[in-house]
């Protein structure tokens, strides 16, 4: 027969071909999803405007993040504490773990008489370790 010949077997044959289309939909919508989701997810900071030096060094994030904000507000890890709460804090985390450090993130714009305050309030829970953050100055 010239041509190409029709056989009963090729019906029965099963399509071992890949269909890809819909593992691309799949990928696409797992992307979209993800890059919808992530802004979402990262963690959530407070601006704080910080001092610049020449000679800053760098330093281990601690256990305990002490941000103090333009205003005076103060935050501990994240969560907005006054005083009491600071002391509180860093008193729970020191019976954890004697070696506990600190890491104050103050506005530059903040009264120096606050931060001292902080200081002195994670000096007295028992934290022998603290840091002060700053961002490093271009040259």
């Amino acid at each position: 027969m010239a041509g190409g010949s029709f056989n009963s077997q090729d019906e029965d044959q099963l399509i071992t071909d890949i269909n890809v289309t819909p593992l691309v939909d799949v990928v696409l919508v797992l992307l979209i999803i993800f890059m919808v989701t992530t802004p979402m997810i990262m963690k959530p900071s407070i601006n704080v405007n910080l001092p610049k030096a020449a000679s800053a060094d760098q330093a281990s994030p601690g256990e305990l993040q002490v941000t103090i904000s333009k205003d005076g507000k103060i935050f501990a890890n994240g969560n907005q504490v006054g005083e009491d709460g600071l002391k509180a804090v860093a008193t729970e985390l020191v019976t954890a773990n004697a070696e506990t450090q600190a890491m104050i993130s103050a506005d530059k714009d903040t009264p120096h008489g606050i931060v001292i305050s902080a200081i002195d309030i994670i000096k007295g829970a028992g934290i022998k370790r603290f840091a002060i953050n700053i961002e490093k100055k271009n040259k």
